[in-house]
């Protein structure tokens, strides 16, 4: 008897910190998103952190966190950072665990998802740079882009997106 490996995604748990950072260092090759995620955690701003997982091991990570968005009473997050081992990319983990991500941000009553990536990759979500045109922040651009989770959560919102501190080590 074959046994295919099975993969499941589900949010992270204490036991997965460790693994999170080394799928996060391998697929970026460098620290700086292994340890934005630990200061993530650690400042309690974390609202969905997902993990792939194959044969027991972690094998990918998603996270989105709080961001502040003034004035208004939008509740949004940054998808930011994911990452899946590299053997293990180009196989649909990452749109897997970032679909999963945000459906529990959805079941969690968060208003936006915002995003700052390949236009390409992240429009498949349903990503837009046009629905961050109300918005301003350090990285607005075509990169930028915005996901409503809520019909209609980002219309006419004219607002300033701030990122948590723990994002500006990261470049």
């Amino acid at each position: 008897m074959i046994r295919t490996p099975m993969l499941s995604t589900r949010e992270e748990m204490r036991r997965d910190y460790d693994a999170i950072g080394v799928v996060h260092q391998a697929a970026f090759g460098r620290s700086a998103e292994a340890a934005l995620v630990e200061r993530l955690r650690d400042n309690g701003l974390i609202v969905v952190s997902m993990v792939a997982e194959m044969n027991d091991a972690i094998i990918g990570n998603v996270v989105f966190s709080a961001l502040s968005i003034e004035p208004g009473a939008t509740v949004a997050v940054a998808l930011a950072p994911a990452a899946v081992l590299p053997p293990y990319q180009r196989l649909g983990i990452g749109t897997k665990l970032i679909s999963a991500g945000l459906n529990l941000c959805r079941r969690r009553s968060v208003d936006a998802a915002i995003v700052l990536g390949d236009p390409q990759y992240y429009q498949r979500f349903g990503f837009s740079s046009a629905l961050t045109s109300g918005l301003t922040s350090r990285y607005a651009g075509r990169h930028w882009m915005a996901l409503e989770l809520v019909p209609h959560a980002l219309a006419g919102v004219a607002a300033v997106v701030a990122y948590p501190g723990a994002f500006t080590t990261v470049d």
